[in-house]
């Protein structure tokens, strides 16, 4: 029995009738061919995760109520743990414990992932795990991050896929925009002291 093509993770047969009225299954259909949507935790979205300092996670309950829920930390808090498997320190927050508690109900999960600056996304579905270790906890948190972990989200990808920029506005993080002014400052009063010293020479 030939095995199914990454991509059913999210194209169903419902989905695929749909594109083939709309005129896109075809193109889905070579993608298909080929294997579908990526598996393994590639170096490119190693390098993506490398830059990625905010996520979002869906979870849903076992009555299929959907969650979508923020995670956010320094560059590269998402870690890559092997080449199927995320990680990622759960911390603090309000205490309402909803994607946890979907988590013991479903462990399908999903992981969207943003880049602004260079207008890119991807999408991931797997499968999420909650684990209170100690060890892996202290692994997976960011070095000098002022937050208290609680937890470790453990999500093994099944499948991955980008998406075209379209539609993604460019968004700089204030980070890299104050680096860049500070960079910026200090190259013009380094010109300004050159020129002063030219105008100081001149005859």
């Amino acid at each position: 029995m030939p095995v199914p093509p990454a991509s059913d993770i999210a194209f169903t047969p419902t989905v695929k009738n749909i594109q083939s009225a709309r005129g896109s299954r075809e193109a889905y259909a070579r993608q298909e061919a080929r294997g579908g949507f990526r598996t393994a935790i590639d170096a490119d979205l190693a390098a993506f995760l490398a830059e990625v300092d905010t996520a979002y996670l869906a979870t849903t309950n076992v009555l299929g109520q959907p969650y979508a829920q923020h995670r956010g930390g320094p560059k590269g808090f998402i870690r890559v743990l092997d080449d199927h498997t995320l990680g990622f320190a759960d911390y603090t927050g309000n205490k309402q414990y909803i994607s946890t508690g979907n988590l013991a109900e479903n462990d399908k999960a999903f992981l969207f992932l943003m880049d602004y600056a260079h207008r890119r996304r991807i999408k991931v579905w797997g499968r999420a795990h909650v684990l209170d270790d100690g060890a892996l906890i202290a692994r997976l948190m960011p070095e000098g991050y002022r937050a208290r972990p609680e937890q470790a989200i453990v999500f093994t990808v099944e499948a991955w896929d980008t998406n075209c920029p379209q539609h993604i506005p460019q968004k700089i993080d204030a980070a890299d925009v104050a680096a860049e002014i500070t960079r910026l400052r200090a190259r013009i009063a380094e010109l300004e002291a050159e020129n002063a010293e030219m105008k100081g020479a001149a005859p």
